[in-house]
């Protein structure tokens, strides 16, 4: 069993870690029916493992026991790999629940300011999440840096690609890429 598989079993029989990654994490392993039927230029298997509040969904990619990198897919056709395997994403997602605007080249402090002003709570969670998990967040230099390398993956392997029906006939539509 790898480190992954390890992580997803306790997600899944951990209430309180499950419930932490919900949030501050906005990774809820109990969402994971995506919006629609996703398949990836390379062929590897798309296995949904969470979904997030705005109806995008987390995948591990390809066959257990091999390398499984993690894609991210929203629901407005953006999508981008987010992590080289589950424990770095939890990781990052976990440390950084806001990593999309963080991709977007907001700054770590002002995203977490911007929290903390809705709920001031989010440091505490946060600490527990990673308390729980048992990681030290990576600074936010690092996590910008891991986060893009992994984007820079996306295209052209990674980039998913949805069939849509439409009346008798069938056609599909490629994701755009997040970053």
């Amino acid at each position: 069993m790898t480190a992954a598989d390890d992580l997803l079993r306790r997600i899944e029989t951990e209430p309180r870690l499950a419930g932490l990654l919900v949030w501050p994490g906005d990774f809820d392993i109990a969402r994971r029916d995506p919006v629609e039927e996703l398949r990836v230029p390379c062929g590897w298997p798309l296995t949904p493992v969470a979904g997030d509040g705005s109806g995008g969904s987390y995948f591990l990619c390809g066959d257990p026991g091999g390398p499984r990198p993690v894609l991210y897919a929203d629901s407005e056709g953006g999508a981008t790999l987010v992590a080289a395997d589950l424990v770095e994403a939890v990781t990052l997602i976990a440390a950084y629940p806001y990593w999309q605007d963080l991709g977007r080249g907001h700054s770590a402090e002002e995203l977490a300011a911007e929290i903390v002003d809705d709920d001031p709570d989010f440091p505490q969670a946060r600490g527990e999440l990673l308390a729980l998990l048992g990681v030290e967040p990576p600074a936010p230099e690092e996590a910008l840096a891991l986060l893009r390398a992994s984007a820079a993956r996306t295209v052209p392997d990674f980039l998913p690609i949805a069939r849509h029906e439409e009346g008798d006939s069938f056609y599909e539509a490629t994701y755009e890429p997040l970053f």
